[in-house]
């Protein structure tokens, strides 16, 4: 494997903006996000500086790694949300651990399959544990088997808890949790 990893830095908001709509356009995109490229397309740079700054290396509640290859692409993505005991989460489930939350997870079709998913997650998982995680969490489509393998092939599993997409739908999604990180 060839790639650095490392958080993004608030100034590189056009490259988070450019990953986050190819993650947008990726076939399985409606399994994995709950955002559309249409919807993210037309935000404004404002928007994309905001998300960059909120989730850039030493931001304190989140923190996005991106790899980038040799060749100076931004080759995939993984995002770690800080969430506390005591609050909320997007879904409105109440929150029982400090943990961290990870969200956002790309890596472009021709770099899957090199190590950097693992890599990704283990920059992730370091920084969360640094921060004084009890767990690690995750919410995957229950069609989304693809990601799902990964999940546990990372050592995640299954929590039982699931959570509905909204009105008007079946579907729903799967929290796998990876406990105690090392």
């Amino acid at each position: 494997m060839n790639y650095l990893i490392r958080s993004v830095r608030a100034a590189e908001w056009p490259a988070v903006k450019d990953l986050r709509l190819a993650a947008l356009q990726d076939p399985v995109a409606h399994l994995a996000f709950l955002d559309s490229y249409d919807e993210a397309v037309v935000r404004s740079d404002s928007f994309w500086q905001e998300r960059a700054e909120g989730a850039c290396e030493g931001a304190e509640k989140a923190q996005q790694f991106v790899g980038i290859a040799a060749d100076g692409v931004w080759a995939g993505t993984a995002t770690v949300l800080l969430e506390e005991p005591g609050t909320t989460d997007w879904a409105g489930n109440r929150i029982e651990h400090r943990q961290g939350h990870v969200v956002g997870v790309y890596v472009r079709p021709e770099h899957r399959g090199k190590g950097l998913s693992e890599a990704l997650f283990e920059a992730g998982t370091d920084w969360a544990q640094k921060a004084g995680v009890e767990r690690m969490r995750l919410i995957v489509h229950e069609d989304n088997l693809r990601a799902q393998g990964l999940y546990r092939k990372l050592g995640f599993k299954p929590s039982g808890v699931t959570v509905p997409l909204g009105k008007g739908t079946d579907e729903a999604e799967l929290e796998y949790v990876l406990e105690r990180p090392v």
